[in-house]
């Protein structure tokens, strides 16, 4: 490969993973400018109100980290399953899955030493949430069925197995709301800071990122795995078994999300209830195709996503800006990071 050759390929993947999904975030920001003056509202006021729900102070900021945690968590196991080459899309499930164990754990494991405890609810979480997806997996190589109709499927009946938990076995004493009693207060993650709600799942969010990172591109079973995820037909005469290789990723992608669920009841809210995501499932989804399908991208993304859904609330209250703009911005983020990168051929021709 010559130096040249070289120098392309580096240009074009910088250009791919940091120039173009800042190129979105700019059009999107743009888009919304335009939208929000043909209906009326002052842009300027609308994105000031949304700099300030970020960044006007450190309570702000907390709040960002902890709404950005569970979607790093949750893009990051999404990150997996495609570059596989397996759509998972039922990380929703799978997170109320490992919200259910999380919470089940912790109503039950009061007694137990929180350095014992608190593991042993986020590994009930992970191992849930794996064992939800690998159903996805087995009907994909055992009968054929398409992942994304699976996973959609699986969706609907983990928020109903969570609808009927928490209004029958584990609902809560008073049977008086579809919800569990509180956990054990040995069971809460601490929180990093004094005054702020962000706590150490937060560290989790930037731990296991960095660890799938080193899973997929140093090790000879990430090696395999993306293999699949770009030419199955080649990899399986390479003597690379695709089957399990699927299985695998969509159960360690289910996994994460799990841990996502089971960080949700443990740091935030304190036990289960209906309902319980606000749709992190399908938004980590929109933060793994933000990072190009990299790990340690899922994390600025993810951020930037926490940071959306933080700075919308303080638009709405003083801006009069309607909160349903996030999603807009980050279906015009999508959007048309999408088309730049149909069109990268020709900005970038690849060498």
């Amino acid at each position: 490969m010559t130096t040249v050759t070289l120098s392309r390929q580096t240009g074009a993947t910088l250009w791919r993973n940091i120039a173009l999904p800042l190129l979105a975030i700019l059009a999107a920001l743009l888009v919304g400018a335009l939208m929000l003056a043909l209906s009326g509202f002052d842009v300027a006021a609308a994105y000031g109100a949304l700099w300030s729900g970020i960044f006007g102070n450190a309570r702000n900021i907390g709040e960002a980290l902890l709404r950005a945690t569970p979607l790093i968590l949750v893009g990051a196991g999404i990150a997996i399953a495609f570059r596989c080459g397996i759509w998972n899309i039922g990380a929703e499930g799978q997170f109320y899955m490992g919200a259910a164990a999380g919470a089940f754990v912790g109503l039950q494991a009061g007694a137990l030493s929180p350095w014992l405890a608190i593991p042993t609810a986020l590994l009930a979480g992970a191992l849930c949430g794996g064992l939800w997806a690998a159903i996805a997996g087995w009907l994909k190589v055992r009968l054929g069925l398409n992942e994304v109709v699976t996973t959609i499927m699986l969706n609907y009946i983990a928020i109903g197995i969570v609808g009927y938990l928490v209004t029958g076995p584990m609902q809560e004493a008073s049977r008086y709301n579809p919800q569990t009693d509180e956990i054990a207060a040995g069971m809460v993650l601490p929180r990093l800071l004094p005054g702020m709600r962000v706590h150490a799942g937060f560290l989790l969010a930037l731990l296991l990122p960095v660890l799938a990172s080193i899973l997929l591109f140093r090790t000879p079973w990430g090696f395999a795995l993306r293999a699949v995820g770009y030419n199955p037909v080649a990899a399986q005469h390479a003597g690379i078994r695709v089957n399990r290789q699927y299985v695998l990723a969509i159960s360690l992608s289910g996994a994460l999300a799990g841990v996502a669920g089971a960080v949700e009841v443990l740091g935030v809210i304190g036990r289960l209830y209906e309902n319980i995501s606000p749709g992190y499932g399908f938004t980590g989804i929109a933060v793994s195709l933000l990072a190009a399908n990299h790990p340690i991208g899922v994390i600025f993304s993810g951020l930037l996503f926490g940071a959306l859904t933080t700075g919308a609330e303080l638009m709405q209250l003083t801006a009069q800006i309607p909160s349903s703009m996030t999603f807009i911005l980050q279906g015009l983020i999508i959007a048309f990071l999408v088309s730049f990168r149909a069109l990268q051929g020709r900005v970038w021709p690849r060498g």
